[in-house]
C-alpha cells in the first residue's frame, strides 16, 4: 500500500453470497471502498439454494469476484483443508493489504489462511454467532474452540452489535479490547422516504384499509415463523380484519402453507417471495407492524429497515435486537419463544394509533444516520488505515 496515496488492496471473504444481511453488509462495504479508489476483490463459495444469489439481484459497480468451490458452509474436513490451502496460496500471490472475513466458516478458514500468508491486516466481522443457546452442545464446543483459534489469527474483530461482543468475551473467544462495534449499513434513504403503493398492495392481494403485520426473513427454522403463525392465529381473534405479509423464501414454505391452511388463515397470508434487496422498502411500506422473531441473529436488519420506514417492530429480547427495539419506544421486546408476549405487544400497538405513530417517529430518528451504509464503509476504511500504520500492530 502506498501510504502517500492511502490506496489499499482489500479482499473480502464470505462463505455464500445469498440474499441476506451479512452479504448485503459485505457488498455495501465493497462498493464504498471501490468508490474511494481502493482495489477490492470478493472471495466466496458457491451460493445455490432458495435464498437467492445477491450478486444476481443487486445493482452495483463491477468488481472482481473469485469463487472457491471448496469454501462451503457445512463442516467438511476434506473441503475445509482444501479451501485453506487454496486461500493461503491466493492471498500470497495477490499480496493484499487487508483480508476481511465474514461469516463463521469463512472467518475461521480465511483468517488463519491470511495470517499464515503474511497479510499485513487480518480482520473479521461477527454478523451472528455460530454458537448460541439453541445449538447442540457438541457443536457449540467446536464452534467456540474454532473461533478462539481464529481470533488469535486476527488483528481486529468487528461486530454488528454490542451483544455480539459481549457474547464473544463471555465465551472467552478474545479479550474485549480486540473488538469494535460497527453497525451494519444499508440503503437507509429508501426506507426513510418510503410510502405505501396502492398498486403493489393490490398485486399482493391485500385489501384496502386493513392492518398488516409483516416479516422479512428467509423461510428457515429459527427465523421465527414457528412463533409468527401461532401469533397470527391469536391476533385475528381480537382483530379479525388483520392480514399478514411475508417477504422471503426458503425450505419452510410448504410446511407454513399447510399450517396456515389448517388454521383457516390462508386468505389472510400473503407471500411476496424472494424480493430483490433494493425493493424490500416497498413491501415494508405496506406493513403496520414488523415482527422479527428470530432466535439467532446478530443485529436484525429487517428491524432497522422497519424503523426507518416509520413502522414499530416487535422482536425477542435476544442478541442485538434490544439495540434497535427500545421497549415501549420503537416497539416492544417479547420474551423469547413466548407467543403470548408477542401478541400482547401487537394488540397494544393496534389498539393505540397514537402510540404506533410515536414509535414510528422514534424509530426513524434512531436509525437515520447510524445505519447508513456510507457511514459504515467510511468507518471501516479509517479503521483499516489506522491499523496499517507502521508500528500499530
Amino acid at each position: 500500500m502506498s501510504l502517500n496515496e492511502q490506496k489499499m488492496k482489500i479482499c473480502h471473504v464470505i462463505t455464500r453470497m445469498i440474499v441476506g444481511g451479512a452479504q448485503e453488509n459485505t457488498l455495501f462495504t465493497i462498493i464504498g471502498h471501490i468508490q474511494k479508489g481502493h482495489e477490492v476483490v470478493l472471495v466466496t463459495g458457491p451460493s445455490p439454494g432458495p435464498e437467492g444469489e445477491l450478486l444476481k439481484k443487486a445493482d452495483f459497480p463491477e468488481f472482481e469476484v473469485v469463487e472457491f468451490p471448496s469454501l462451503v458452509r457445512e463442516i467438511n474436513p476434506a473441503r475445509d483443508i482444501k479451501a485453506y490451502f487454496a486461500l493461503k496460496k491466493f492471498f500470497r500471490e495477490r499480496k493484499f493489504d487487508v483480508v476481511h472475513t465474514h461469516s463463521s466458516k469463512a472467518g475461521i478458514i480465511g483468517r488463519v489462511a491470511a495470517w499464515n500468508a503474511g497479510v499485513p491486516l487480518v480482520v473479521h466481522t461477527v454478523h451472528g454467532q455460530a454458537f448460541h443457546p439453541y445449538e447442540k452442545p457438541w457443536k457449540n464446543y467446536i464452534y467456540k474452540t474454532s473461533e478462539r483459534w481464529a481470533a488469535r489469527h486476527s488483528h481486529r474483530i468487528y461486530a454488528v452489535a454490542q451483544a455480539m461482543i459481549d457474547q464473544c468475551v463471555q465465551a472467552g473467544i478474545a479479550p474485549a479490547e480486540k473488538y469494535q462495534v460497527v453497525y451494519s449499513g444499508m440503503e437507509i434513504e429508501k426506507f426513510l422516504n418510503s410510502t405505501p403503493e396502492p398498486e403493489l398492495r393490490k398485486q399482493l392481494g391485500i385489501p384496502e384499509n386493513v392492518k398488516v403485520i409483516g416479516a422479512v426473513a428467509r423461510l428457515f427454522p429459527q427465523k421465527g415463523y414457528e412463533y409468527f403463525v401461532p401469533a397470527a392465529g391469536k391476533i385475528v381473534e381480537k382483530y379479525p380484519d388483520t392480514h399478514f405479509l411475508i417477504v422471503g423464501n426458503g425450505t419452510m414454505r410448504e410446511e407454513l402453507d399447510r399450517q396456515i391452511k389448517s388454521m383457516g388463515l390462508a386468505d389472510r397470508f400473503h407471500f411476496a417471495g424472494l424480493v430483490p434487496p433494493d425493493q424490500v422498502y416497498r413491501y415494508i411500506a405496506q406493513m403496520d407492524i414488523l415482527l422479527h422473531l428470530s432466535l439467532h441473529e446478530g443485529l436484525p436488519r429487517a428491524v432497522v429497515q422497519a424503523l426507518a420506514s416509520g413502522k414499530p417492530a416487535i422482536g425477542f429480547a435476544l442478541d442485538g435486537t434490544p439495540e434497535v427495539i427500545f421497549d415501549d419506544q420503537t416497539g416492544f421486546l417479547a420474551r423469547p419463544e413466548n407467543v403470548d408476549s408477542v401478541v400482547e405487544g401487537v394488540l397494544k400497538i393496534l389498539g393505540d394509533p397514537a402510540l404506533a405513530e410515536q414509535m414510528g417517529r422514534n424509530g426513524k430518528q434512531l436509525v437515520a444516520q447510524k445505519f447508513n451504509w456510507h457511514y459504515m464503509a467510511d468507518v471501516l476504511e479509517q479503521e483499516y488505515l489506522k491499523q496499517l500504520k507502521p508500528g500499530k500492530k
